[in-house]
């Protein structure tokens, strides 16, 4: 793989095997995006399960040339340590992009923040305490129904933002996917948490006279960390991806706070490398599926990956397409108009 430009960490092509380093590559922040978060936390492991599942499986001969201007502003989001705004229509390989920038830099599992319009910043993105459980397993103790000491770590689970901000040596990778469906105040309440990089956990500050070191569960499987005196604070600033569908405006506080992408739909080329790298044993006849995929979304109003995948999945089961008019019934039924405005 070769770098476009000196200036580049990412190359585009997600795949695994970069020539960089990250540890000795990535040049330091600017000195308003310095954080001092530590001890320093290896990533975890794993992480390529899900990236095939989004991205197809890895090998050279499925990669594709990204957008220059993709490359670009990934490229600058990484070294100016700031959260890219990833806009466009369905279909756009908007929340593939952070699979693709965690497999090829070797940055371990993608961490996913769905957001739905009663999404809170606390509680759903940076941690959640179980203040009932806990009151149930005390009681349970006291009882004698449960032997087993408890913990105030024990209930308490960092979100997928409060996991990212952890001070892992490297950037953690996050989604926080459909941003714009969150309520008018989950932008706001952001940018604290987006400018200093920490946050604290209330209910571990108020024990940290008497407990400064309680280990708490995170995002990842299984996973947990050591939080000293309630207070987390990262050390490399997070690969953050903010998806977004256009369904509103942000307040100017936010978009100063981050750096902005539209994604472009993917072209004829594009779509033959995802189908390839789904598809391995694919036939040649999906390069034709692809072709009427196109036309189809250019006259239609735009349609998205996802229903070219539906279709070639179902065309590659053996004697479906047998019956050419029920076919192409089933097949105009799954390439069903998204919206009215293209790939808006």
């Amino acid at each position: 793989m070769t770098r476009t430009e000196d200036w580049h960490i990412y190359t585009g092509t997600g795949q695994p095997g970069a020539e960089v380093d990250l540890r000795t590559d990535l040049p330091e922040p600017p000195p308003w995006r310095v954080f001092r978060g530590g001890p320093a936390l290896p990533l975890p492991a794993g992480g390529e399960h899900e990236n095939s599942r989004r991205i197809g499986a890895p090998g050279a001969d499925t990669s594709y040339p990204a957008d220059r201007h993709e490359i670009d502003m990934v490229n600058a989001a990484l070294l100016l340590r700031r959260p890219l705004l990833v806009t466009g229509g369905p279909g756009t390989g908007k929340t593939s992009l952070a699979f693709r920038v965690a497999r090829e830099l070797s940055l371990g599992p993608v961490l996913t923040w769905p957001v739905t319009s009663s999404t809170k910043l606390r509680q759903d993105g940076l941690y959640e305490y179980d203040a009932i459980g806990r009151v149930h397993a005390s009681s349970a103790r006291a009882s004698g129904v449960l032997d087993e000491p408890t913990d105030i770590g024990d209930f308490i689970h960092l979100g997928p933002l409060g996991t990212a901000l952890l001070p892992y040596e490297l950037p953690r990778v996050l989604v926080v996917d459909e941003v714009d469906k969150a309520d008018l105040s989950l932008p706001h309440d952001l940018l604290a948490v987006l400018e200093d990089g920490e946050f604290l956990i209330r209910e571990l500050a108020r024990v940290a006279r008497r407990t400064p070191k309680v280990v708490v569960h995170t995002a990842d499987p299984g996973g947990s960390a050591e939080i000293t005196e309630g207070r987390v604070v990262c050390r490399a600033f997070p690969f953050i991806v903010f998806t977004s569908n256009r369904e509103r405006e942000f307040p100017p506080a936010f978009l100063r706070r981050t750096l902005q992408l539209e994604m472009q739909p993917p072209n004829e080329e594009q779509l033959a490398s995802m189908v390839a790298a789904h598809f391995r044993d694919a036939s040649g006849g999906s390069a034709e599926l692809i072709r009427k995929f196109l036309r189809r979304s250019e006259s239609e109003g735009g349609l998205a990956i996802d229903q070219l995948l539906n279709t070639i999945q179902l065309a590659s089961s053996s004697g479906l397409t047998a019956d050419r008019v029920a076919w192409e019934r089933l097949r105009d039924a799954l390439w069903h108009r998204l919206s009215t405005t293209g790939f808006e």
